[in-house]
């Protein structure tokens, strides 16, 4: 129904802002990424929307970029998360990085979100698997995908993962899964 607003903002009241839009003040809940982007109160500002109707109101969301309300679609349409916990998952992890996590299965890094358990971001993993990909440049997600690659090969070779993650730390960025690996256990065996 209102896709995007283009106005002067009013106010900055975390999460919410007012935008006036020829005279008409919009309140618009937006994620911590977003906010701490906003221009100066009195400057003009365009954000994405989305627009929820509920039995007990009416509320408007903004959003910065394109990502960002995608990324905010995408969690709304699993079950149990509602638009504050949505909005909360956006201000803890940016749309890429919250793209990343879902691409590497990382449980660990949503449940630093306050409100996200162990459960909540097993499933919100599972439901966002492949839905965020167009988020991410396809060489990020090769890269993420040797990444893992080369992690699993050296857990399985019988190292740990403190040895593993400081091998993954040394190597140059964009290596195939076989060349990762390589350099991965050279390093290793000078230690």
């Amino acid at each position: 129904m209102i896709g995007r607003l283009t106005g002067v903002l009013l106010e900055k009241n975390p999460p919410q802002v007012v935008l006036d839009v020829q005279g008409v003040g919009y309140e618009l809940d937006v994620p911590m990424s977003t906010f701490y982007n906003l221009p100066a109160n009195g400057d003009r500002l365009s954000l994405l929307t989305h627009f929820v109707v509920r039995e007990d109101g009416h509320f408007l969301y903004g959003f910065a970029s394109e990502g960002e309300r995608h990324a905010f679609r995408q969690l709304l349409k699993i079950s149990g998360i509602g638009a504050r916990l949505a909005l909360s998952v956006l201000s803890g992890l940016s749309v890429g990085e919250l793209a990343a996590a879902v691409a590497q299965q990382q449980v660990g890094r949503l449940t630093k979100i306050p409100g996200i358990g162990t459960k909540t971001a097993e499933r919100l993993l599972l439901e966002l698997k492949g839905k965020l990909a167009d988020v991410l440049p396809s060489s990020t997600t090769a890269t993420v995908d040797a990444h893992d690659d080369v992690l699993n090969a050296l857990l399985a070779l019988g190292y740990n993962e403190r040895e593993a993650a400081a091998a993954l730390k040394q190597l140059a960025p964009g290596l195939t899964t076989a060349d990762g690996i390589r350099q991965a256990l050279k390093m290793l065996s000078k230690v």
